[in-house]
């Protein structure tokens, strides 16, 4: 699928018309929400054919297309699905990709509710779950076996942010006709494109950055032209089409994102070399800093940052409630990409093979588009009342 747009355009400009031309649907902006089930067909032969655009609710609508068609300018692949949730963008290419016997290699430090999925649901279907330590790199062929599968990927890892060899462990994949699959919602397709870097299938909860309000949920799934047409016949299968609404709303979000995801850089930055040097603060996680063991890698394959890191407080579970409670502009929640600056305690309770001692809590910060000033503050008088704890 393709949108028409010149592949010299800049970025925002691509974010800007994407997916939709005005003239398609009498100049209005905006395409509209569409909001269907039944197509109607013009006669017997047509609905006998399914000779038809659009032939059903779940097989996609102007709406849906035009999100669809926006996020391939942006990846680069074949074809993309928009599905309900960020979490469903990863469930539904695992069920397309595996099956009974098969193996699966995943990094240690993914998603919590990625690992729930693959501990329960997958070795429920009889799938061998294999985890793998994030700085691996192309000694990952050493776990390769006969019946390996998948290997899925996230880089940054969850919480933690360490950098993956994305190009090394693809070309291992590719020798062994392994699929890859990357959770890229942290870098987005504006910071890291990774079919370009060999992966086969992108992932993104897009209730984060391309949302950006953090009123929707809403995900996207990106293939390579091999793996395009299995991804696809799997989503229609499972029926797990994205709504119009949460669609529309991702598609709009989408036009603004690029500049959003400057201010979110800038900031988090900033904020994150600030902390390095605050008392109570063990360690900044942040790929973005010099001082991050995975920060060259970072810099070849990666050309930004967005506003999610975290950084290790000194103490334990009081010292980290008291940081918590004493916010004001930060929010207590889950999740992260919209305009609101947030802060959660991460677990990593879960880990197996990557699990270490930080020397403290881990302090997941996600920074808005607040001022960086009144972030400062608020982060400076969380940390008094830890310290005080």
């Amino acid at each position: 699928m393709s949108d028409g747009n010149s592949k010299s355009q800049g970025i925002n400009t691509k974010l800007a018309h994407a997916g939709y031309a005005p003239r398609d649907f009498h100049g209005f902006v905006n395409p509209p929400v569409v909001h269907a089930s039944t197509v109607l067909f013009p006669d017997a032969q047509t609905m006998r054919t399914r000779n038809l655009r659009y032939t059903y609710g779940t097989r996609g609508t102007p709406t849906s297309e035009a999100l669809c068609i926006a996020i391939d300018s942006l990846e680069g692949s074949a074809g993309t699905i928009a599905v309900p949730s960020g979490l469903a963008a990863v469930t539904v290419p695992l069920l397309a990709f595996l099956s009974a016997g098969d193996h699966i290699l995943l990094v240690d430090t993914i998603y919590f509710p990625t690992r729930r999925f693959a501990d329960t649901m997958l070795k429920r279907l009889g799938v061998e779950v294999e985890y793998y330590e994030p700085e691996i790199g192309a000694d990952i062929a050493k776990l390769v076996k006969p019946n390996t599968r998948v290997i899925f990927t996230e880089s940054p890892g969850s919480n933690t942010y360490e950098i993956q060899d994305i190009p090394a462990i693809t070309a291992v994949a590719r020798e062994h006709g392994i699929i890859t699959m990357l959770d890229n919602t942290w870098a987005t397709p504006l910071f890291f494109k990774p079919l370009d870097h060999g992966v086969d299938i992108s992932i993104h909860a897009a209730t984060k950055y391309p949302g950006g309000h953090s009123d929707i949920l809403l995900g996207t799934v990106s293939a390579n032209e091999k793996c395009w047409e299995q991804l696809y016949n799997t989503y229609l299968t499972l029926g797990t089409c994205a709504g119009p609404d949460d669609v529309y709303q991702g598609l709009r979000g989408l036009r603004t994102m690029g500049l959003r995801l400057k201010h979110h850089e800038a900031s988090a930055l900033e904020i994150a070399r600030w902390l390095e040097g605050r008392p109570g603060v063990v360690k900044v996680l942040h790929p973005g800093l010099e001082s991050h063991p995975g920060h060259a890698i970072f810099k070849r394959n990666f050309s930004g940052s967005s506003g999610t890191f975290s950084f290790v407080l000194e103490g334990g579970e009081a010292q980290a409630d008291a940081f918590l409670d004493a916010l004001r502009i930060f929010g207590l929640g889950y999740s992260w990409g919209g305009y609101d600056s947030l802060a959660v305690n991460a677990s990593l309770a879960d880990r197996t093979v990557a699990s270490r001692d930080y020397g403290g809590a881990i302090m997941r910060l996600h920074i808005g588009v607040e001022d960086v000033a009144d972030l400062m503050s608020d982060i400076e008088g969380a940390l008094a009342a830890a310290l005080a704890a």
